[in-house]
């Protein structure tokens, strides 16, 4: 069974960064699609990034240039750096992996961000 452990939310000032972890295990992991989705607003999830197991990074719209995604295929840790944090940047950050067709979700951390 995959599994994923989130780490690194808490509080910042507005302006701060925050540093996410994810440390992703089970079969197949290794091709895994691996990224981060948020809940700040409203119930559905949105894309903040993906690091595709071609190379590929992608990221939504309103993390471009404020959030960056990297992958270490040898510990199997997708991390996710995020600066310029705003107060609409609150929410709940999901590890996420695809795999063999099966999706699978972390439980999250979170994140606040107030003066």
């Amino acid at each position: 069974q995959v599994q994923l452990v989130e780490s690194g939310g808490g509080s910042v000032l507005p302006g701060g960064s925050l540093i996410l972890s994810c440390r992703a295990s089970g079969p197949f992991i290794d091709n895994a699609n691996i990224g981060w989705f948020r809940r700040s607003s409203g119930p559905q999830r949105e894309l903040v990034a993906m690091a595709w197991n071609d190379g590929r990074r992608e990221y939504g719209k309103f993390a471009e240039g404020r959030a960056t995604i990297s992958r270490d295929n040898i510990k199997m840790i997708v991390s996710l750096a995020l600066t310029d944090l705003k107060p609409e940047d609150a929410g709940d950050y999901y590890c996420f992996a695809n795999t063999g067709g099966r999706a699978f979700w972390g439980q999250g951390t979170h994140i606040s961000v107030s003066a």
